[in-house]
């Protein structure tokens, strides 16, 4: 498996649309991220991403040339103008392969070393055991419980904040 972060592309239509749209991915994104998600969504998000200037801060996960997924970092000004938040992921077909893991240590060291980051963090919700075990894997600190902190499905539920300092 070879992994890469690159930007997103308009080769990239047709399998980001097929892996987005899946309901147990929506279930663990945060609600922008839409269900069903249509050809018109995935058009919005690669030409938003193409006019993203530099320095990147979204990036498709491609492996073997395809994208299989995506992460990408925002800008947190209402904090320390140095911190970041980190969102990602991964197809379904592609879960237990430790992509994810690789892609957010490759995006933590970006942050770090090339945006001078003094703080990254990601919210999980409380059921999404999975990606709090790749935050855990990339030395990422869990902070806290915000408890009844998110909407998703109906359901007013906690979310777990993590941490990663420079």
């Amino acid at each position: 498996m070879r992994l890469i972060l690159r930007r997103w592309r308009e080769a990239d239509l047709d399998s980001l649309i097929r892996l987005a749209n899946n309901r147990r991915i929506w279930i663990n994104l945060a609600d922008p991220f839409p269900h069903p998600y249509t050809h018109a969504d995935g058009q919005g998000w690669i030409a938003l991403t193409a006019a993203e200037g530099d320095p990147q801060l979204q990036f498709a996960i491609d492996v073997d040339g395809q994208a299989i997924g995506g992460i990408g970092l925002k800008r947190l000004p209402e904090q320390h103008p140095q911190s970041l938040e980190v969102g990602y992921w991964v197809g379904e077909p592609y879960w237990g392969r430790g992509i994810a893991s690789e892609a957010l240590a490759r995006v933590t060291e970006y942050a770090f070393n090339k945006l001078g980051a003094e703080r990254v963090q990601a919210q999980v919700f409380a059921y999404n055991l999975a990606s709090a075990r790749v935050l855990e894997k990339n030395g990422y600190t869990l902070e806290g419980r915000l408890r009844r902190a998110a909407r998703k499905d109906g359901q007013i539920i906690d979310k777990l904040m993590y941490s990663i300092i420079a």
